[in-house]
């Protein structure tokens, strides 16, 4: 049986990574519930304190086919190279230049964003097809390929 996969991140400060990540992925930043124009509504009519309404953010494909990516404040900062990260694929089926030069656009607008740009990586067929690492605004890596 299959399951819906969810992607959890800890971060400082999930609404703005939640928003990095809404335009690296062509997602949005998930709305708040029905009745309530904003969260901070949602979260003051809910009961919850305002030093608590970034605790948690997430961002969903306005599609409906992409898993949600959802954020949550832990105390602690990043302490070693991610275990798991997230492929962007912004050049599918491109190849050798072509493919570079679309990885470069996309990298610079990230970073236009609020990423780190770590390294660039050459195509090397027949196995590596080339892509370029780049960190969020909270130093998590992730792959443009």
């Amino acid at each position: 049986m299959a399951r819906d996969v969810q992607i959890t991140v800890d971060c400082t400060d999930p609404t703005r990574l939640a928003g990095f990540w809404a335009e690296a992925l062509g997602y949005e930043v998930q709305r708040p519930p029905g009745g309530f124009a904003t969260w901070p509504e949602a979260l003051e009519a809910f009961g919850v304190p305002p030093e608590r309404h970034n605790d948690a953010s997430a961002v969903v494909d306005p599609d409906g086919a992409g898993p949600r990516v959802f954020f949550q404040r832990v105390p602690e900062g990043k302490q070693t190279k991610n275990r798991v990260h997230l492929d962007v694929r912004a050049a599918p089926g491109l190849a050798g230049d072509a493919r570079m030069a679309v990885l470069e656009a996309e990298a610079d607008r990230l970073v236009g964003l609020g990423a780190a740009r770590l390294a660039r990586f050459e195509p090397a067929p027949p196995l590596e097809s080339g892509h370029v690492v780049l960190a969020d605004p909270e130093g998590n890596e992730f792959c443009l390929n």
